[in-house]
């Protein structure tokens, strides 16, 4: 189910009837939740990815695509995957936020999922970036196994 953060107006200044800020901000953020319809993704049975390159490699081709113009309509693909393309930037994001894959992590996510291959650790100036490419895939494993994303 979704979470639907409704903000309510707040009270006009003095006409706050007896109640006191506690109860105010109580009343002016309340969640409504709301089934997914059964078109949604998530909730629709999907293929899960193989590993996390390959969800990856996939996030960054929906992103091109949608920088090109092209909207996700769910349904009309031929596989079927058990997330939108926002879950993994969620689940990528969620781990920077919480200082687990720092900037070189996500650049390197990004260089290497725009060529669609990963960094090749024979070349000597793609070691380090084979290095940081592990390591934000195996965090990123970690985390799209507990969703259900990836098997």
């Amino acid at each position: 189910m979704f979470i639907v953060r409704s903000f309510l107006r707040p009270p006009e200044a003095g006409k706050t009837d007896g109640k006191n800020e506690a109860e105010t901000a109580r009343y002016a953020m309340r969640q409504r939740y709301i089934p997914k319809s059964f078109d949604h993704p998530a909730t629709a049975a999907g293929d899960p990815f193989a590993s996390a390159e390959e969800a990856w490699f996939w996030f960054i081709r929906c992103q091109c695509a949608r920088l090109q113009g092209a909207r996700f309509e769910p349904g009309r693909v031929e596989t079927r995957r058990p997330c939108d393309p926002d879950d993994l930037y969620r689940a990528v994001m969620g781990l920077h936020r919480a200082r687990r894959l720092g900037g070189d992590h996500l650049r390197v996510l990004g260089v290497f999922g725009l060529r669609e291959q990963p960094p090749d650790r024979r070349r000597r100036e793609e070691e380090r970036p084979a290095r940081l490419w592990d390591e934000a895939l195996d965090m990123l494993t970690t985390v799209l196994k507990a969703k259900g994303i990836v098997a």
